[in-house]
């Protein structure tokens, strides 16, 4: 069974674009440490908010990726454009599409 997540986050106005094109600008090496899949996707209820959900092999693996140093630039990078308003969900990833 396979981990995963379903984010949620509020990125400053008029920079929802620059968040995305960080998250989206490491996720080649996120399949050698063991990502299955991940998706970067725009609200279309407003113009601030960007979902991501990902499916990892493990949780260990996910906990692992976030100590990347390509993460953790990633992640210093997007923190100034955004709001601190972020969710997060935690799943067990049973199938689908894409998986």
């Amino acid at each position: 069974m396979l981990y995963g997540y379903e984010n949620a986050m509020k990125t400053k106005p008029g920079h929802r674009d620059d968040v995305a094109a960080i998250l989206t600008s490491g996720a080649d090496g996120l399949r050698a440490a063991g990502c299955r899949l991940y998706v970067v996707a725009l609200d279309t209820s407003d113009d601030v908010t960007i979902r991501v959900t990902e499916a990892w092999e493990s949780k260990e693996a996910h906990d692992a990726s976030l100590r990347l140093p390509e993460t953790r630039a990633a992640v210093a990078r997007a923190m100034p454009l955004l709001t601190g308003e972020f969710t997060t969900h935690e799943t067990h990833v049973v199938g689908g599409l894409g998986i």
